[in-house]
């Protein structure tokens, strides 16, 4: 789907990245919304059209109880195996095994598989990070829905046109390290696309289209961080966001499988 942005972001003189502080330990049925606007709130932030908020995806799978009791599970074959081989918590990669649609790799103790969004990563996206010993926590069952309803309660808190991002963190073919990217997002398009404009030689573009969503997942991390209690970013002075709080999906960031030279 190619989105028509005017050929791209508007040049602002500076953008500019807030961690929201407050927000307490998420639990299920927790309204992220409500938390979020309390927490605005408390730091006196003035929100304003065009703003785009970053949530982070532990934050929502917590409030939509995806936290999952490891005690509650019970390891494959397959899973006892990998793990004694590997030294790994068996119930955690069945975990892995049942939220993969597809096994991509599965060698040198890593398991890279495709959840039943599209998401290609390491162990479908199941992670014991930032959650209590003996938990894992799942990715979110629908992260867009999620997103468009964040995004819709937020426009009407606030009284405007706001987008949402829910980001996680992937690791990336050919690169070292690791980078925040979007898997759910509302209110924005997700690409940036520049096919049909010109560079500054006149040059045609043929083939340039930005994911700005995951630009702004990116960035939205440098004042999250791993380790800083911070899973809510604003970020002001990007224009990506739309009139509609329905406009725009994570989704449309999956390449299909007929443009996709690598399966």
């Amino acid at each position: 789907m190619r989105n028509q942005l005017d050929h791209g972001i508007d040049s602002r003189s500076d953008v500019r990245l807030i961690g929201v502080t407050g927000i307490p330990d998420v639990q299920a049925g927790d309204d992220l919304a409500a938390l979020s606007l309390t927490a605005i709130q408390g730091m006196r932030l003035e929100i304003t059209a065009g703003d785009v908020f970053v949530f982070t995806q532990k934050i929502v799978s917590k409030a939509e109880g995806r936290l999952v009791d490891l005690t509650t599970i019970a390891p494959s074959t397959l899973a006892i195996e990998w793990s004694a081989r590997w030294g790994k918590d068996a119930r955690v990669i069945e975990l892995v095994l049942q939220d993969a649609v597809r096994i991509v790799r599965m060698e040198r103790g890593i398991i890279v598989a495709e959840t039943c969004h599209g998401f290609v990563c390491a162990n479908a996206g199941v992670d014991t990070s930032n959650v209590s010993p003996g938990f894992a926590v799942r990715l979110p069952a629908d992260p867009d829905a999620t997103a468009r309803q964040l995004c819709r309660t937020l426009r009407a808190a606030f009284g405007c046109a706001i987008g949402v991002i829910i980001s996680d963190t992937f690791g990336r073919p050919w690169r070292e390290g690791q980078t925040n990217i979007a898997i759910g997002l509302a209110g924005l398009h997700p690409i940036v696309d520049y096919r049909g404009s010109h560079d500054h030689y006149g040059q045609p573009l043929r083939t340039t289209a930005i994911a700005a969503a995951d630009e702004i997942a990116a960035a939205a991390e440098l004042v999250m961080g791993k380790a800083r209690r911070i899973p809510l970013a604003i970020i002001t002075g990007v224009d990506v966001v739309r009139d509609s709080p329905d406009d725009g999906a994570a989704s449309e960031l999956v390449r299909s499988p007929a443009s996709d030279m690598f399966r």
